[in-house]
């Protein structure tokens, strides 16, 4: 199965009004059971080691501006990003930072048979001149690493 991008869903826009970045990119899983939760562990529990790498680099460069590097670990999370809502077709994850917030989506929609249609969607709302900049950074890298962990939602 192949990662596809598609549009962004008015209604996760709304998360964050005036979002300067969003993206979805989408995986048709064939599999009889699965649900968002499943899917995101799956998504965001199962990176590559060379995204481990990266991100372990990110966070040596980015403590010293103030960007946030860690999350409290009293917050339910899903691999590092902590869980705002949840049901069987819907996790919302994300964060928010004085310099950007986040939020990711990752949905799951039943097609019939053993398919399911797995969307991760990422939406952020830059704050600052930092937020900004941070961003145009590491969004060339995100275009690759998020499909990446996408096609993860496969691997049963």
């Amino acid at each position: 199965m192949r990662v596809t991008s598609v549009p962004v869903d008015a209604a996760m826009r709304a998360l964050l009004p005036q979002t300067h970045v969003s993206d979805a990119y989408r995986l048709i899983v064939n599999e009889g059971t699965l649900d968002a939760t499943t899917a995101a562990r799956r998504i965001f529990e199962r990176a590559p080691r060379w995204i481990h790498a990266l991100m372990a680099l990110r966070n040596r460069l980015v403590a010293p501006l103030g960007l946030n590097t860690f999350v409290d670990e009293s917050v339910r999370k899903i691999g590092i990003f902590p869980v705002i809502a949840e049901t069987p077709n819907h996790v919302l994850l994300g964060l928010d930072d004085k310099h950007l917030d986040f939020r990711i989506a990752v949905d799951v929609v039943p097609l019939g048979g053993a398919q399911h249609q797995v969307t991760a969607t990422t939406v952020v709302r830059t704050h600052n001149l930092l937020g900004r900049i941070y961003l145009e950074i590491v969004l060339p890298f995100h275009r690759v690493i998020v499909p990446t962990m996408v096609a993860q939602a496969a691997k049963g």
